[in-house]
């Protein structure tokens, strides 16, 4: 029997690509608006309590995405985290640059579901895998973290500002995406690109969207501050 979490995101999406990156075929909603009440009724065979935020292509994201595919040496042979992984659009990008392993994390099983579905539509199953736990108080077992549109709420913003100051003895490298209009993230930030990239599908008629890209080059451990 199919699994009813996949039956969901197939029922309620159309195949897509986010402005930005049209390179990279998603699930994305076919309804923005009706796929967050058919999320909520579906509560019970899906077993996911959270909004269907996997089904948009964020700013954030999208940035992302567009910054790694144009800039395939940041991840390329190396493993990467992304955190708060939604549609997998940063992740899936991120294989497509050449990481030689990836890992997506959401904490949304809908999500984890939807990233495995887009990851088979971009031939990416091989090289990318999911995972629901939660992660932002550990250290990662990657060499590259991505984190997307995930300064949302208070809370998050807190958590992902605690999270970046834990691997600053590490010797990772994080990259952030936001979109332009949010709340700015956490300090020791660089902002390295800014695009326009419209929410896809639109929640809004007519909304202007900017993904924006921070780095953050954590100190190696028992170095100085990394230039």
């Amino acid at each position: 029997m199919m699994d009813p979490r996949a039956i969901f995101v197939r029922s309620h999406t159309t195949l897509a690509t986010a402005p930005l990156v049209p390179e990279v075929p998603l699930h994305l909603a076919s309804d923005s608006q009706r796929i967050f009440q058919r999320a909520a009724e579906a509560q019970g065979a899906t077993g996911s309590p959270f909004q269907p935020y996997w089904a948009f292509a964020w700013p954030g994201g999208q940035a992302i995405a567009r910054y790694l595919i144009d800039n395939p040496s940041l991840v390329a042979g190396k493993r990467v985290i992304d955190i708060g992984s939604g549609s997998g659009i940063g992740a899936i990008a991120a294989v497509e640059a050449g990481a030689r392993s990836v890992l997506a994390v959401d904490i949304d099983p809908l999500a984890e579901t939807a990233i495995r579905l887009n990851g088979i539509l971009n031939d990416c199953s091989a090289v990318l895998s999911t995972s629901t736990k939660d992660v932002l108080g550990d250290e990662p077992d990657a060499d590259v973290v991505l984190i997307s549109d995930l300064v949302y709420e208070p809370e998050l913003a807190t958590r992902v500002g605690r999270f970046l100051d834990g691997l600053v003895a590490t010797g990772h490298v994080v990259l952030l995406g936001d979109r332009a209009t949010a709340r700015q993230p956490a300090s020791g930030l660089e902002e390295i690109a800014r695009y326009h990239a419209p929410l896809a599908p639109a929640l809004i008629d007519d909304s202007l969207e900017e993904g924006r890209v921070w780095r953050f080059r954590a100190r190696a451990r028992g170095q100085g501050t990394a230039p």
